[in-house]
Parts: C-alpha cells; structure tokens; sequence
C-alpha cells in the first residue's frame, strides 16, 4: 500500500503546485494516454489530471517536472513522502516534525486541541475562529489554540479578508492528523493515505470517469440517431461477420486481419445478449475475454487497443463502442481492484496493453479469476478491506510470452497463471516471416495514407453502437427496437464436436493440454459475430449466422493446436472438417 499511499500525495501535490493548464501540457508532454483524449486543456478534471501524472511518474520524473516547469509561487506542501516549502522540493517527509507539533498539542491542550483539530478536520475547506467556537461549546481561548496549531504549522490559511480568517488542514496533513485523533479517541480510522484520500483518488474519481463515458456514448448515440440512423440501419442489411472479415483482409492481408476481427466482435458481444436454444435458455451470453499473447511487435496492440480506441495522429480510427473502452495502461493490479467498485454491476470492457506487469503482484491471480468469472469481489490486505462487489465487465489484454520451437512459455512467475488464460479466448502472435510481411506492408500503406480506415470505422463504429444500444435497451433506442436473443442451432454443436474428434485424432498422447472451456468460448464468439446479423430479418430472435460458425470452428482448431504445443497441424483439421 506504501506505493499507493506515495501516488495519493503525489497527485494532490502536482493538483497544488500546478493549474489546470499546466497540467495538461505536463500530461500531453509526457504522452500520458488519459491526456491524447482531450483537444482542449478546459476540458479536463483538475483531479483526475493530477492522479493520471501521478500514477505514471516516479521521484525522478516528479523532480523534472518541477525543474521543467515553474509551480505556483505561494504553494507549501508538507507531505510524507514530499516537501516543498521555500520554492524548494525535498523527498524527505515532514510527518516527522507534524508528529511532534501534534504531541505538543496534546500536552499543552489535552481533548479540547484534539477536539478543535476534529473540527478542522470535519470542515475540509476551511473554518474560522467563530465556526470553531460555536462548534466547541467551551470557556476557553479558542484564538490561542488556533494561532498556536497555525505556527507549528498543522492548520493554514485558507482565506483572509478584511478582519476575516478562515483556517483548513492541509490535505497532505490530513492522514497524519485524522491517524492521531483515532488513535487518541479510539475512532476506527485507517492509517493509510490512500485509504483516506484513495477514496477520492481510485473510487470516487473512477464514478466521475464513469459518467464520462456514459456521456460520451449518450452524446453520440444521440448524433447517429438524429443524423445517421437510416443509413446505418440500410448498411446493417448487408452486413456480417464475412463483410467484415472482408473489409479487414483488404487492409491488412490474410493473416493480421484475424485479429482485428477479433476484436471488434468482442465489441459486439460486450452487449452481453442471452443466448437461447429452441426450447428456451441456455445460461450462456455474448460476451468473452479476449486475449492476443506472444512475441513482441507483432500487432497484439493495435488490435486491442489502437482499433477499437483510435489512433487518430496515425489515422487509424476507433471501431469500438464509444464510451464502453476502459483504457487501462499504466494501472496496477491493486488499483484496478480498487476502482472495480465503481463499475459494479455494469458493464464495460477494460484495455490492458501489458497484462504481464499485473503479475508482479502476489495473490492477484484469485481476484482476477473473480474478475473474469464475473463473481464477486473482496480483496483484504493488513491495512484495509476492498468489497465485495460484483464485477460484471470484460477485459481485452495483451501479454508476451517466451517463443520455442512450436510451442511457446508463459514468462508471467504465478503457476497458477493458466487459471486465467484458461477464462480468455486466447490467440497466440508467433512472428512468421508471412505476419513480418504483412505488419511491414500495412505500417507502410498507413504511412503513405494507402489505406483508408476512416470511412469503414465510421459505418462499422455506428452500427456497432446502434446493436449495443438497442440489446442493452438504452433510454434513446428503448422505444424505437426490440432487443433480440441469439438462437443456438443443434448444428453448432455438431460442428464443435466434429472439430473435437478431428483434433482428438491427430493428438498422439493420451493427455488433451487444453480446457473443455475452449468450446464455450468458440461458441460465444459466434453468437457475439451473429449480432451484425441484427437488421438483417424480422425475426424476434437473431439466427446463428453460418458465417460466425465457420470462423469460431477456425478459432477453435488454431487455439487447441496452440494449446496442445502444435502437435497437430491445423490447417489440415480445418480442411477434413469443411
């Protein structure tokens, strides 16, 4: 928690030291994801800005930024782990001297002075010596123990005017002192910084991103309806899986484009339809992990992130549902578990470009296995409880692993790792001398403007939308479309297990190496690919497409020969199966 805590303050001293604007060009400046989301410096949260900084940046960095960029004149900031005071920043902490003005207090005023500090502490933004008085409801020179709490430096002023003065806690001061008062009345109050401020920093913060983004995806559902809902409509008509898998091959070649698909169908499952055979349920949804692992520079990134989030400085624009994409590069396990709290029971896809960093951690495999079983969530270290909550979202991840002959090694240290890939539709990147080709060829045509996503993102990012809107029964759409199941065919399954007794043969060995859960998988992906079928019958159900079927069966076949260390040659599966 020591790290957390050490992030907590270093944001609310970057939030003091800098304004909004500088802080966005401090972001922008250090390439800061959060900050590429903005056009303009007005349109960020003071809050939130400081925290993405903070979270990226180590003591060094945080060094620089002061040398690089001039703070405000008046700030003083007395912190843990940080001081400035002077026009000077120290990494030595002044908790030490606080701690010893806070006993002096204590000697010198007993209760009443911990009872005056309660009241700076309950009135965060500032009381005055009549606020104080009127609080305490004693005989005693209430003048003298603020003056005195203001000398030795554990109140400040926040706001004089004329025969005027309003006195506050500084933030950074504010653990140590509320730490003091618990310890000193038996208050049940945490320690930990992050724990008192981690509540605005990771929760309260990540329920504003939150908002955001169903802003974003209420402002531009609203757009497509009132600009472009019968043209999307008449292009859904025609649309499916095999479009486009077509429109991906004439981008990127016969190998990349997998990938890509994917990822935007992954997209389309996030609206999580029920999926129902002729008889009624099945207990199974659309949605599923997505996992793109294997050797570096192989194009996993701009599958799961540059697709479906934009790249727009390398014209490369968004597929993925706007407002439903949770870019979580840079965040640990720990936070991530943290700020889960603001996303119970929604739903909504997060983006972690390096999935092997979340593995550094001890005990994090048994949370995430939580995560991804969409279960509930209770996380408990020696310094505070997190939970339970239900966690209901979906993750798009990507992470490197050791290559070898014809199999490949997990470098993530946890044993217990495959109990996560074993909960993700898995698709391994090994660097072919054909995918080298084809990332070349495609980084080049980008380069020269030779391939022209702008125009395909636009009408598949708007359908998408519209299907996610009209199965999640968004207020806008709710009285325009009915939402549709998926039907699950007899003829999925016959597919699946002619699929299995073809890989069964040509495994030699007794032992299968992957899950029974690959199936499941392959048969959510083609009930989520079956959801660009939605404006193509008047059926109150959406047919499984034969077009999804095909591509699941392929994804199946490609995994478990991956799985099984390539002991057979997939390819020739394929071939005997269709």
């Amino acid at each position: 928690m020591a790290e957390d805590d050490k992030i907590a303050e270093r944001k609310v001293l970057l939030k003091q030291a800098y304004a909004r604007h500088r802080l966005f060009e401090i972001g922008k400046n250090l390439s800061v994801e959060y900050f590429e989301r903005f056009g303009d410096a007005w349109d960020l949260d003071e809050d939130q800005a400081a925290f993405e900084i903070a979270s990226l940046i180590d003591d060094d960095q945080l060094k620089l930024i002061f040398e690089t960029y001039k703070p405000r004149d008046w700030i003083v900031f007395r912190g843990r782990y940080h001081t400035f005071e002077g026009g000077a920043l120290s990494f030595e902490g002044s908790w030490e001297t606080i701690q010893n003005s806070l006993n002096h207090v204590k000697q010198a005023h007993g209760k009443t002075g911990l009872e005056v500090l309660n009241i700076f502490l309950e009135n965060e933004k500032g009381c005055s010596l009549k606020d104080v008085a009127a609080r305490l409801k004693l005989a005693v020179d209430v003048a003298s123990i603020v003056n005195e709490l203001e000398r030795l430096k554990i109140i400040s002023v926040s706001y004089q005017g004329q025969g005027y003065k309003e006195w506050k806690i500084p933030e950074e001061v504010s653990p140590l002192v509320q730490s003091e008062l618990a310890k000193s009345t038996q208050v049940a109050v945490s320690k930990s910084f992050s724990a008192k401020i981690g509540e605005v920093d990771y929760v309260s913060l990540e329920r504003q991103e939150v908002a955001k983004m169903d802003k974003v995806l209420h402002d531009y559902l609203a757009n497509l309806l009132k600009n472009r809902m019968e043209g999307t409509i008449q292009f859904g008509r025609t649309f499916s899986v095999a479009v486009l898998a077509e429109y991906l091959r004439r981008l990127f070649g016969p190998v990349l484009y997998f990938d890509n698909l994917l990822s935007i169908t992954q997209q389309y499952g996030l609206a999580d339809v029920e999926i129902i055979h002729e008889h009624g349920k099945t207990g199974m949804r659309t949605g599923w992990n997505l996992s793109l692992f294997g050797e570096p520079g192989t194009g996993k990134s701009f599958a799961t992130r540059d697709m479906i989030l934009g790249r727009p400085e390398a014209k490369v624009f968004p597929h993925g549902i706007p407002g439903r994409n949770r870019y979580a590069g840079g965040i640990t396990p720990a936070r991530f578990i943290r700020i889960g709290q603001a996303y119970a029971n929604r739903v909504f896809n997060f983006v972690v470009p390096e999935f092997n960093d979340w593995f550094r951690y001890k005990g994090m495999v048994e949370p995430l296995k939580l995560a991804m079983e969409r279960g509930e969530i209770r996380y408990e270290t020696h310094r505070e409880v997190i939970g339970p909550y239900r966690f209901h979202n979906f993750f798009s991840v990507n992470y490197n692993v050791a290559m070898f002959g014809r199999g490949y090694e997990v470098t993530v240290q946890d044993p217990n790792f495959n109990a996560i890939e074993d909960r993700m539709l898995c698709r391994l990147h090994r660097l072919t001398k054909e995918r080298f080709l084809e990332i070349a060829q495609s980084q080049r045509r980008l380069a020269f403007g030779e391939i022209d996503i702008e125009e395909g993102a636009k009408q598949i990012r708007d359908h998408l939308t519209l299907v996610y809107a009209i199965e999640t029964e968004h207020s806008l759409v709710r009285a325009r479309f009915a939402p549709k199941s998926v039907l699950i065919t007899p003829k999925a399954y016959e597919m699946i297990e002619k699929a299995r007794n073809a890989i069964l043969e040509q495994i030699p060995k007794g032992t299968v190496t992957f899950s029974a859960r690959l199936e499941d998988r392959a048969i959510r992906f083609a009930c989520a690919a079956s959801l660009l079928n939605y404006f193509q019958s008047s059926l109150e159900y959406i047919p499984l497409s034969e077009d999804a079927l095909k591509h699941s069966i392929q994804l199946y076949v490609e995994e478990a020969s991956v799985r099984s260390r390539q002991e057979f040659n997939p390819e020739e599966v394929l071939a005997k199966i269709f």
